[in-house]
């Protein structure tokens, strides 16, 4: 064969081949037809709503342009009178029952109010939407209200971000708190002894209330890092050692640290730091555990709210 001729053939097919694939792919783009604005394409990863290194939010509620000041003061009381007892005052559904708006996709996919006006004039009453003798106009000022909350919501349809101030969680009796202290925790706990200034030590009461709920920072389930003493095998019930005595069937007692316990062994740390594993079949060997937090893991189910709210308040004055 004669390379001289084959080779520009083969470039040829090569060629035909490239061309033909860029044409199944559609192509180079296309300018757009003169007299369409174009959208710039949204610059970094986007987000919740444009921002330094973010682009354009994928909610199309938020890929809105922002609404008139004007007009969403307008529709602000609006809302709030005519709409806010079915959708709540944070659009999070209100009493009577109403949808949550910050997830409403007829809000989501709205842009001017276009969704929104033939709901509000009956659209959806047979669904229980009923219809609100409202002008067109201020249907229109309570739409825009609406998308100016929503474009201000977090992640999963979460409230807008709020300057209100955290509610108190110290609404309870110090003196009933003191009586219930003295009844149910003295015999572990003491004001002058292990919580003495508890009250400033933890000032945010609901960190304070959540810390002796618990028995201690670490948790209900097993301290800081979700290690308990049963579950784990750390030996440790947030931050206290958890023991254990097994008797074996010939009457020896083994003590030590709790390192595992399951249905199918129990192991023992012993004071030289060896550790002892043992086997289990039902109930044997015989093993009790010693849990200084025992009382506070059964504690959620018996306390009352205003027992927690009591003491917390009884806490918190030892400072």
């Amino acid at each position: 064969m004669d390379m001289t001729k084959a080779f520009p053939a083969a470039v040829l097919a090569a060629f035909t081949v490239i061309a033909s694939h860029v044409v199944a792919q559609g192509g180079p783009p296309q300018a757009p037809p003169a007299g369409i604005p174009q959208t710039p394409p949204p610059a970094g990863r986007g987000g919740r709503g444009q921002g330094e290194g973010r682009g354009m939010a994928t909610f199309p509620a938020q890929q809105r342009p922002p609404g008139d000041p004007e007009l969403i003061a307008r529709g602000k009381p609006l809302f709030v009178a005519n709409c806010s007892a079915c959708h709540g005052v944070d659009l999070r559904g209100g009493v009577t029952g109403g949808p949550n708006l910050l997830r409403s996709p007829v809000v989501l996919m709205d842009q001017k109010g276009e969704l929104i006006l033939p709901i509000v004039h009956g659209a959806r009453a047979e669904r229980g939407m009923p219809a609100l003798p409202l002008p067109d106009a201020d249907v229109l000022a309570i739409a825009e209200y609406i998308h100016s909350v929503v474009a201000t919501a977090r992640n999963q349809g979460a409230p807008p971000e709020s300057d209100a101030p955290l509610p108190n969680a110290l609404v309870g009796d110090a003196k009933a708190g003191e009586v219930y202290f003295a009844a149910k925790c003295s015999s572990c706990h003491s004001p002058t002894g292990d919580l003495v200034g508890i009250g400033s030590k933890i000032p945010e009461a609901k960190a304070l209330q959540n810390h002796w709920v618990v028995g201690g920072e670490g948790g209900g389930r097993g301290g800081r890092n979700g290690r308990g003493g049963r579950s784990s095998g750390t030996g440790t019930s947030a931050g206290r050692t958890v023991t254990a005595t097994v008797t074996l069937p010939n009457g020896e007692k083994v003590q030590g640290q709790l390192a595992r316990l399951d249905n199918f062994l129990v192991t023992l740390i012993l004071d030289d730091g060896s550790l002892r594993t043992f086997r289990r079949d039902g109930d044997r060997p015989k093993i009790e555990v010693k849990d200084p937090l025992e009382a506070h893991k059964s504690l959620p189910a018996m306390l009352t709210d205003k027992d927690m709210h009591d003491v917390t308040a009884y806490l918190a004055t030892l400072k």
